[in-house]
């Protein structure tokens, strides 16, 4: 197992790609440690999978952070991985964003991982190595709404790359993966409203479909290994080609394209 007696701490494991990586890791060995505002959450979680941790966390507080940490490093030794992936995304239009909504995007998406990174980097410098990663999103790399998350997530792609070049002599790397859509339980509430939402929003994928959670965690435990030893400071899209183009338009540009080669 690729992460035996390595601990690993996920931020926003309460629910959804963040639950789902932390019973993926565990499930390779690893000591998990359940980081979530929502202890409740986070409890239930822990409770699922052998040995882990709950751990009530704030993420935009330093003082929990740093304790997280401390309890952390308490239970196991250390911090071996960091995974920044609790999140929050405002959706009221663009002209309508107050100041408060978005002090709250910023404050979770990105001075949250910048916090975090600060509390574990000493113990991994002390400890000869260490991996932090960051959960952004396909907003920090293109339009699609959502400005104030957006603009956190692309700030997490700068701090990234600033992790990965000042403590790579550490033996510490840092990297992030940006997710397309997901299908968790944060869109909940827009799927009660349409319940065809995925199955609408899966036809501007290349591949046919929105993501799900192992989609990312498979991402991230790739990145964690040992087999990503030589990796630091990239981005990697895990997004079904969402990004790589957009096969609705060019139709609409060229007519050729209209048509299905393969006749379906």
């Amino acid at each position: 197992m690729r992460f035996t007696d390595r601990t690993v701490i996920v931020t926003g494991s309460g629910a959804g790609i963040g639950a789902q990586t932390a019973r993926r890791f565990a499930a390779e060995g690893a000591n998990l440690v359940i980081a979530d505002i929502n202890g409740p959450a986070a409890e239930a979680v822990a409770a699922g999978i052998d040995g882990a941790v709950a751990v009530q966390t704030d993420v935009t507080s330093r003082a929990s952070l740093d304790a997280l940490v401390v309890e952390t490093t308490a239970r196991f030794g250390g911090v071996d991985v960091l995974i920044n992936n609790a999140m929050v995304c405002g959706e009221t239009p663009f002209l309508e964003v107050t100041p408060e909504e978005v002090q709250r995007d910023l404050a979770v998406n990105l001075t949250g991982p910048f916090f975090a990174s600060q509390a574990v980097l000493p113990g991994m410098i002390e400890r000869g190595g260490g991996v932090i990663l960051n959960v952004s999103s396909v907003n920090g790399l293109a339009y699609f709404g959502n400005e104030a998350y957006s603009a956190a997530k692309a700030g997490m792609l700068s701090l990234t790359k600033s992790v990965a070049i000042q403590f790579g002599r550490y033996g510490i790397r840092c990297n992030a993966v940006a997710p397309g859509t997901v299908a968790t339980e944060s869109w909940d509430h827009r799927v009660k409203i349409d319940p065809q939402l995925f199955e609408r929003a899966g036809a501007w994928y290349p591949l046919g479909r929105v993501g799900v959670p192992d989609d990312i965690a498979d991402s991230l435990l790739f990145l964690a290994s040992d087999a990503a030893s030589w990796i630091t400071g990239i981005v990697l899209p895990v997004e079904g080609g969402v990004l790589t183009g957009n096969l609705a338009m060019a139709r609409t540009i060229v007519p050729s394209l209209r048509e299905d080669p393969a006749g379906a």
